[in-house]
Order: structure tokens, then C-alpha cells, then sequence
């Protein structure tokens, strides 16, 4: 498909900046995007107006997202990646995070002395992209990387010449293969992990006494994986497995079921009390089980099911807020497990992500939320590779303990909502430990409560960090509660008494979550998109 952004020259509608005040919401019967960044959402929308799919799109925007954003995702970090085939009808999950490489050992980092771990896993993102093409894409890796490649040409960075000539390397591999595009993705990959730029990383990586090296480049693979799921009002939420947090915003979804959640009121104090006490829970369970499942028996049956619901519920206290960190036993089915096992770690820094959502007029949807804290640039490739590895931690015998080969249990957690086989909702969340907390707070405020995108993403929201921090693992805050100054002083005051601590987050500097949604009217096909415009998210629509 020749698309007009392929002649695109020197200026092209990816570098034009646009003085808009509404940049953050969007609508269309045909296609929108919203994303962290203004350049990636005009890469995303011009691929859908130019007749590509919303997988097509969704590459695009996360292409340019590496270079635009850097800091918070890199083209070395990872893509958790939830799609609906529209064609098939089914929802499927790429797993777009590279595992600890193959010297990443336990002893290795204790010898360290540091008592956490850091470094970059396998890169991911890059294969994830081309596997989503290759399965549900239309377009081929040249189209969809144009947009990031005229960016790299302008040169605004040190890195960016360098990066713009490995881009075209895997372009000319592509070209191997001009009449199979589905061939010419694989060169793309092979160029990559399995070619020259693999051994460059590997060259580089020995250099620099880092731990990657060819093999683990070469035997890396995108896993095709199922979804996580369950039903909530009659709604169906998808998640990614538990080598992510994603599961335990069901299990604080299954806690809620109990609760008449209207009857309380929106962001009263009874209706954010018992939201946080629930996601207490569920994150414990998530601190003490969640990790790569092929590599450990995560109950996660069990986890979800709704007898361990039922017996972990009572737990919640409608006048107290638990200031104690309390997993359950549910391969016992019993409520709290007799041995806690707290964390040990020290505070580290909390580096950032950004966002990715996109629909398209055939009804295929995308939920994305890339990643990769930019911080090593592996030499004269421009590649800058990112420090996932200290998701991982030190204590052994624990379930997310470092492997080599196995994925970190990351906090990257896109969402996807179906209702009568239909997506109505999609989310991605950048923010660390928050994405699940303030994911629950744009969930409910549509299934409870029918807010749009829009209304949804200026609603103040709320979390916590009662929980072990998933970077070096610092110790629980508990009772900490974050709020908005906007639900009000008569809110905060009901919420003290209660014993939270309360701790007021300002969304003009930084929302609680940084976050983009999408939802979808089955009946008039129109797509709604927002995303946090203190954050500088944007969303289009046509």
C-alpha cells in the first residue's frame, strides 16, 4: 500500500505542531488514536486516513513514540500489547517483553552487593511490532516506520543520525523481500536480533560490562498468549498474565462485586474507601504471587476465582483503613497467608511510560502501554536500550526472584473491555504501580457511572502505594491514600477519620496515572478518545 506519508519530505505533517486547546479528546466513526505524545498521535491518525488498519496505526505511533519520548520508552524496552481481531473476533495478547538474559543469574547481582537488580532484559519492543503487523497488520515495516524516520532525520538529538541509519538497515532487510510483506517483516526481525545489529549489541554489551549478548538476541521470541479475564457487571476486562500486575485489577474487581458501588456515590468517601481497600488486597496478592508463569506455578485460578473473593472480602473494614500489607492463601482458600514474606528492599528511582490506544472503522482495537526507560545507548547503533531488569528482585525462593531467561513481572498493564462480543472500552495507564489503581478509577467511572472518555479523564482520581514498589522493591507506604485537592476537604476529613493517610497529588504537575481512553457506542459506530491533557497526551479522530 503506497500511503502519502511515504513522499512525505524535509517538513511533513509529523513535525507540524498544532496550537489546539482540545488536542486531548477526539471523535470519529472511522478511526482514532490517543497516545502520549502529539507527533505519535499524527502518525497514527494519518496511517488510519490513509486506509491502514488500527495495528498499523497503533506501530506507527509507538515507532515515533521511541524517539519522541525516549525517557519513558524505548526502541530497546518492551510492549505488552492487547488486540481485538475484528476479522476473527477474538481477543489475544502479545507478550512484547524480553526475558533476563541468559548471565542475569541470582549470584551475579548478590556478588554485586547492591541487594537489587538492574540492567536491561532482552529488547521486546521492536519484535512485538513486527509480530502485531505480521499477524493483524496491513502495511509494511518501512510504511509504518516512515513517521519516527523523518523525526530521526531532523536531527534533534546526538543519537539521532545513528538511529535513523540503523532504521534504514532494517529497511533495505525488508526489501529482500518486496513481493512477501509478511517475509519481509521476519528480515526485518532477523536483521535485528538474529544479524548485524544483533552482533553490534552484543559487541557493545561486552564493552560495557553489560550482560547481554547474541544468544539471548537470537533465541527471543513474541509469545502469542490468551488474555487473563473475567465478568464484572456484564462487562467482560481483559488483562495481560501475571508476568505483568494486570490480573489483580480483577481481583479488585471481583472484591468490589459486592458492593453497591452507585449506591455509595461517586468518589464519595465510602465509594474511594472501599476501591482502595480492595486494591490493597489484591496488590498483596500480586507483591507475594505474580511472576512469569512459565517459569513459576502462579495460582492464578484460584487468585480470581470467586470463592477466594468471598473469603478474602470481610477483610474490608467500612469504617478502617488497613494499615497492615495482608496476601491471602488461596491455594488453602484461606483469607490471609500465615507467612508474609516483606519486602527488603531500598527506595529506587520510579521511571515512567507512556501510552498507545487505537481503533479503527473495521472495529479492530489496540491497547498498548510501551515502556523502556531510556538511559543506555548502546553505541553507534542509536539503540537505546532500557533498564526493565529491576522489576526483577533478590529474595530467593520468591516467585519473581531473577532468572536467567525469565520475563520480569512488570507494572505495564493495558485494559480492554467487551460487552455482547463488543469492545466498549479500552485503556492504557503510564505510571509505575499506579496503572492498575488509577485504570480501576477510569473503569468504573464507566461501567458505574456512564462517564465518556472525556469527563472521565478530568475526574479526580485516587491510589495508593500500599504495596512493595516493583522497582528495587522499596516497603509498603501503609495506609497511604492519594488524592485529588478536588474531591473536597469534607471528603478528605470523612477519609482521616478513618485513619488513611492522605496525601494531596496536584494533576497540573503530574496525574495520578497518566492515561488514555477509548470507548466505543456499538449501536452508532462513534469512538470516543481522551487523554490526560496536563500530561500532554493527545488524541485524534476522524
Amino acid at each position: 500500500m503506497v500511503i502519502s506519508i511515504l513522499v512525505a519530505q524535509s517538513i511533513s505533517f509529523v513535525i507540524a505542531k498544532e496550537e489546539r486547546t482540545d488536542f486531548w479528546k477526539a471523535e470519529g466513526t472511522l478511526g482514532v488514536v490517543a497516545t502520549g505524545d502529539e507527533l505519535s498521535a499524527d502518525a497514527g491518525i494519518r496511517i488510519l486516513k490513509d486506509g491502514g488498519n488500527a495495528v498499523d496505526a497503533a506501530v506507527a505511533s509507538l515507532l515515533v513514540l521511541t524517539v519522541t519520548d525516549t525517557g519513558n520508552f524505548c526502541f530497546g524496552g518492551e510492549i505488552p500489547i492487547i488486540v481485538y481481531d475484528a476479522n476473527r473476533r477474538v481477543v489475544e495478547v502479545l507478550s512484547g517483553q524480553g526475558a533476563a538474559p541468559r548471565l542475569a543469574t541470582l549470584k551475579y547481582f548478590r556478588m554485586k552487593g547492591e541487594g537489587s537488580v538492574d540492567g536491561p532484559a532482552v529488547p521486546g519492543a521492536l519484535d512485538a511490532c513486527l509480530t502485531a503487523l505480521e499477524r493483524y497488520g496491513t502495511l509494511t515495516f518501512a510504511e509504518v516506520a516512515k513517521p519516527a524516520l523523518i523525526i530521526l532525520d531532523q536531527h534533534k538529538e546526538t543519537w539521532h543520525a545513528n538511529m535513523a541509519n540503523t532504521m534504514r538497515r532494517l529497511i533495505e532487510a525488508e526489501k529482500r523481500s518486496p513481493n512477501d510483506r509478511r517475509r519481509g517483516l521476519r528480515l526485518v526481525a532477523d536483521c535485528f536480533y538474529r544479524g548485524p545489529i544483533a552482533r553490534e549489541l552484543d559487541a557493545w554489551s561486552r564493552e560495557h560490562d553489560e550482560l547481554l549478548r547474541y544468544s539471548d538476541l537470537a533465541t527471543h521470541v513474541t509469545r502469542i498468549e490468551d488474555p487473563v479475564l473475567i465478568s464484572y457487571r456484564g462487562y467482560t476486562v481483559y488483562k495481560c498474565g501475571p508476568w505483568t500486575q494486570g490480573p489483580s485489577l480483577l481481583q479488585g474487581l471481583r472484591l468490589l462485586e459486592g458492593f453497591d458501588l452507585k449506591a455509595l456515590g461517586h468518589n464519595s468517601p465510602d465509594y474511594i474507601h472501599v476501591v482502595i481497600e480492595a486494591m490493597k488486597l489484591a496488590l498483596a496478592d500480586r507483591d507475594t504471587y505474580y511472576a512469569d508463569p512459565l517459569f513459576e506455578d502462579v495460582p492464578l485460578k484460584a487468585l480470581l476465582s470467586e470463592s477466594y473473593a468471598n473469603i478474602r472480602q470481610p477483610l474490608i473494614d467500612i469504617n478502617r483503613a488497613s494499615l497492615v500489607h495482608r496476601p491471602g492463601d488461596p491455594r488453602a482458600g484461606k483469607a490471609l497467608l500465615n507467612k508474609n514474606q516483606t519486602s527488603r528492599g531500598r527506595s529506587g528511582q520510579v521511571n515512567d511510560t507512556t501510552t498507545c490506544l487505537a481503533a479503527d472503522r473495521w472495529g479492530n482495537v489496540v491497547a498498548a502501554t510501551p515502556s523502556g526507560w531510556g538511559g543506555r545507548l548502546a553505541g553507534d547503533t542509536g539503540i537505546v536500550l532500557g533498564t526493565r531488569l529491576k522489576s526483577f528482585n533478590v529474595w530467593k525462593n520468591h516467585p519473581n526472584v531473577i532468572e536467567p531467561g525469565k520475563r520480569p513481572r512488570i507494572t505495564l498493564t493495558p485494559t480492554l473491555v467487551m460487552k455482547d462480543d463488543k469492545p466498549v472500552l479500552a485503556v492504557s495507564v503510564a505510571g509505575g504501580d499506579k496503572q492498575d489503581l488509577a485504570t480501576m478509577n477510569l473503569l468504573l467511572n464507566y461501567i458505574e457511572f456512564g462517564l465518556t472518555p472525556a469527563e472521565s479523564i478530568v475526574t479526580p482520581r485516587f491510589g495508593t502505594d500500599h504495596l512493595v514498589g516493583s522497582f528495587q522493591q522499596p516497603p509498603p507506604k501503609l495506609g497511604s491514600l492519594y488524592l485529588y485537592s478536588a474531591v473536597g476537604e469534607q471528603t478528605m476529613d470523612a477519609l482521616k477519620t478513618r485513619g488513611h493517610l492522605i496525601e494531596i497529588v496536584d494533576p497540573e504537575v503530574l496525574p495520578y496515572g497518566r492515561s488514555c481512553v477509548l470507548s466505543f457506542e456499538t449501536k452508532s459506530g462513534l469512538m470516543q478518545a481522551a487523554g490526560d491533557p496536563t500530561a500532554d497526551h493527545h488524541a485524534r479522530g476522524f
